[in-house]
């Protein structure tokens, strides 16, 4: 039974999708002014990692996503890189993309953006506005957050607390355009020279930030949906805002399952421009990161714990994946010497299959369920090292490798890395050395190498050599 936590209720809730066999999921998705950082990378892997794993119990999965692809953030970019706000949007949109592939994160079913559903957007105001939720004041439009019964259940706070919090934080201007502090801008007017606005019946303007998302589940998923994913920093406002403004337009249920993936921290500090040690994918991709490397170390932790992002967190990772790599090298250059099956190891197989997906049933927990793969790692070395093995039994432990290890997104197994042409000639130097029995010339080879950064290991199959990452 597939069990997830809801952030709503503070609980671990049984899984039931609103049709059968089918889910409805919407994860938030990145303001496109820079190259995405660590916590916008987790979040994708975490949620990619999810719905991975719903697909390989057998679920239809139906993925949608955003670009905020407007905005003051963009604007400001712009003018660092003499871009306009299209142009800016435009290149961070496909640096997203390109740098997700690298991970191997699934693009969205869906990948909407801000600008393509204005018109969608104007006339989701025009209703709340027309139903009373929502009031326009100057040429801006604002959600009355107190017309929403259970505004703040899903970030758990009351009125008072949130009025006290939200006082303090308005301008002048502002304030006096707003009925309470809470409420929030779905429409705001705009003047300002060079800055695209669009039409609406309360002047030319642009979105505010939260009423996108809304617009885009309903044009895509329905008025009801199964997951909304993000960070846990969007629980409030974003998705509080969402909830009051979706529920108020349509009368009935927003989202079942509310789901939060934790903070990354950098070196056991909080990721930030000011701490300088604001981290993006595009760099360390850059640097000659292994990107599956990058990818395991955030999808390795429980999606709602933190993170922390360290060099030395990073080559664990890097071991961790090696490992893995290295037994199924070792699987695919085995000769089956036998026919039959051996039922004892497809009955393990079986068992650990149970355990895993219990794991991963258990709110996808991921921790426990690499606990599996690497006994299956084990199980995959000791057979490789066997007098004999059959075929079949080879076949089913690489596929349960493969399908595991792709829920992870990790699918590079054999690795795509090759020596240089002189790495190459010292590696073939020590194999004739070690055939000759010249083994302090084989010795002094393996050191030649491990200067280069090549570790040579001697086995049953012959030498084997593995890169040692550094970062």
């Amino acid at each position: 039974m597939l069990q997830t936590y809801n952030t709503y209720s503070l609980e671990q809730e049984e899984f039931q999708p609103l049709q059968a066999g089918q889910i409805k999921m919407y994860v938030c998705g990145p303001t496109v002014y820079n190259y995405i950082h660590l916590g916008n990378a987790r979040s994708a892997i975490a949620f990619d990692t999810i719905r991975r794993y719903f697909e390989y119990v057998g679920y239809k999965v139906n993925y949608v996503s955003n670009f905020t692809d407007l905005g003051d953030k963009i604007l400001a970019q712009g003018e660092k890189e003499g871009l306009t706000e299209e142009q800016v949007a435009q290149k961070y949109e496909a640096a997203f993309d390109e740098d997700t592939a690298q991970l191997n994160i699934k693009p969205a079913t869906v990948r909407s953006k801000a600008t393509e559903v204005m018109p969608e957007i104007v006339d989701y105001i025009k209703n709340l506005v027309d139903q009373g939720l929502a009031y326009e004041s100057e040429g801006d439009v604002y959600f009355s957050a107190k017309k929403s019964p259970d505004y703040g259940h899903l970030s758990h706070q009351n009125f008072d607390e949130l009025e006290e919090n939200a006082a303090g934080r308005l301008d002048p201007v502002e304030a006096k355009r707003k009925q309470d502090p809470i409420d929030f801008a779905l429409w705001k007017g705009e003047h300002r020279e060079g800055v695209k606005a669009w039409p609406s019946p309360w002047g030319p303007g642009r979105p505010g930030w939260h009423i996108e998302c809304s617009v885009m589940i309903q044009k895509y998923l329905g008025s009801e949906i199964d997951i909304h994913g993000g960070g846990i920093d969007l629980a409030f406002p974003h998705h509080t805002n969402e909830i009051a403004q979706s529920e108020g337009h349509n009368h009935e249920r927003f989202v079942r399952y509310w789901m939060h993936n934790g903070f990354v921290n950098v070196n056991n500090e909080k990721m930030s421009k000011s701490l300088g040690n604001f981290t993006t994918v595009h760099d360390l991709l850059a640097n000659g990161v292994d990107p599956q490397a990058l990818r395991y170390l955030l999808g390795k932790t429980h999606y709602r714990r933190p993170i922390n992002y360290s060099m030395d967190t990073l080559n664990q990772a890097q071991i961790e994946l090696d490992r893995i790599r290295r037994a199924y090298q070792a699987l695919t250059e085995v000769q089956a010497s036998e026919k039959g099956e051996d039922l004892t190891i497809i009955g393990r197989l079986d068992e650990m299959e149970t355990r895993f997906r219990e794991a991963m049933d258990d709110d996808f927990n991921t921790e426990n369920a690499l606990t599996v793969v690497f006994e299956l790692v084990n199980l995959v070395n000791q057979y490789s090292k066997e007098d004999k093995q059959q075929e079949t039994v080879i076949t089913a432990l690489q596929k349960k490798m493969t399908d595991w290890l792709a829920i992870f997104g990790i699918v590079d197994l054999l690795g795509q890395d090759q020596l240089n042409e002189t790495e190459q000639a010292l590696f073939d130097q020590r194999a004739e050395a070690r055939a000759a029995k010249d083994f302090a010339k084989s010795d002094q080879l393996r050191d030649q190498l491990a200067d280069l950064g090549i570790t040579v290991r001697d086995t049953s199959q012959g030498q084997k050599w593995e890169r040692k990452q550094a970062y």
